[in-house]
Parts: C-alpha cells; structure tokens; sequence
C-alpha cells in the first residue's frame, strides 16, 4: 500500500496535538506517574488501572514506535485506526490523554460512532477529507465541514461523528482524544451486530423498516 505521509509530519503533528489538549476528562493525577501494571489475581477493581511504584518506572512506559507505518486500509469501510493509549503506552494511565492515527483507503471512511468518554481532535495530514457530527436530541443537527491538509477539526465528547475520504488518492489523520481510553462505539455494529442480536421486530419499528431489511442488516454485521 502506498505510504501517504513522511514521518517527520507525524512528528510535527504528535507535538502540535500535545499542546493543543487544554484538558482531560479522566480523573487528575495524584502523583507524578502512574504506569499502568496488570491487575492482580482477585484485585478489587478500579477506575484505570492499578500503578506501578513510581521508583520503578522506565523511559519504556512512556514510549511507542511505529506510529509512522500506514495502517491496511484492505477492508469494507475502506479505513484503519491505530490506537495508542494506555494500552500501548502504560505511562498514560491517569493522565487523561491517548491518540490515533486514521488512515484512509481513496473514497475510505470512519463510518458513524461515539466516544463514550473522550472529545476529539483531529488534524489531516493528508488528502481531503468530509468529517462532521450530529447535535443531540432533538435538534440532531449536522455540523459538517471540508478539511484539507493542516486543518483541525473538534469532536465533542459522546456526539456521533464520522470522516470520509473524498479524494481519489490515500488520506491520513492525526487524532488526540482527552481519555487514556476513550472507548468507540460505531453506530451500525452496535445497532445491527449485537450480541446477542437486538430483536428485529424492535429494531424494524424504531428504524421505520421492513424486518426483513433489518434481518438482512444484522447479517451484515
């Protein structure tokens, strides 16, 4: 697959991101670190995840490579995300921060979904791309807009939102997200591929369908 974009602006981009976040949904910190450990055997729960001591804490925990390779866009929707939060870079946990890179196929999306706990912001490094999202109830207003390179565009935090790539070459994104881990939830597998699968007589009524088009989507997904 065609590489879109040098590493030296994913670079660029990664700095103007961290500066850009003015705040973060998740919890403060308590302390100067908190890297992320596995839990322990029979540990309680908390809201994160357990610390390491921070006398111990490495470079390592603060560190990810390879954000400068092209995600395989070879899919229906046409796109890739590679995600690096608190998974990927431990250090992260508590510190209410994470990020992705999008990388779109010619004509690819992100198709319709929410971020139960993060607002977005997102920069295109290249291509041209549609991005909007949907006001809540009962306005459901589209706020949409045209992006080109070096723009940025804001999600607001639990509003469905989507991008799709209207150019015929390739097109990448840079995105920050105010959450260690800010969840994704897309709208169509959701809605149609739940498990265990939402009752289509239900679905049919709510979506002003015929069952069997909704039997028809809940195949799909």
């Amino acid at each position: 697959m065609k590489k879109c974009v040098s590493f030296l602006q994913v670079t660029v981009s990664l700095m103007a991101l961290a500066s850009s976040v003015a705040s973060a949904y998740d919890p403060s910190p308590l302390q100067d670190t908190c890297v992320a450990i596995p839990e322990p055997k029979n540990a309680v729960f908390v809201n994160g995840k357990f610390c390491k001591n921070p006398n111990l804490t490495v470079a390592e925990d603060f560190f990810y490579q390879g954000l400068d390779i092209p995600g395989n866009t070879s899919n229906l929707v046409g796109s890739n995300v590679t995600t690096v939060n608190v998974v990927q870079i431990p250090g992260l946990n508590t510190l209410g921060i994470s990020l992705v890179r999008i990388d779109y196929a010619p004509y690819g999306q992100n198709p319709p979904h929410t971020h139960p706990r993060a607002t977005e912001i997102l920069t295109v490094l290249e291509g041209i791309l549609l991005v909007g999202f949907v006001t809540s109830n009962p306005e459901n207003r589209l706020i949409s807009k045209v992006l080109y390179k070096g723009d940025v565009f804001v999600f607001p935090i639990g509003l469905i939102h989507f991008q799709f790539n209207i150019g015929p070459t390739c097109a990448v994104a840079i995105a920050g997200l105010s959450s260690q881990n800010p969840g994704v939830i897309t709208i169509a597998n959701a809605v149609f591929g739940s498990n265990p699968p939402i009752n289509p007589d239900f679905l049919a009524r709510a979506f002003q369908l015929d069952k069997k088009v909704v039997e028809f989507l809940q195949a799909r997904f």
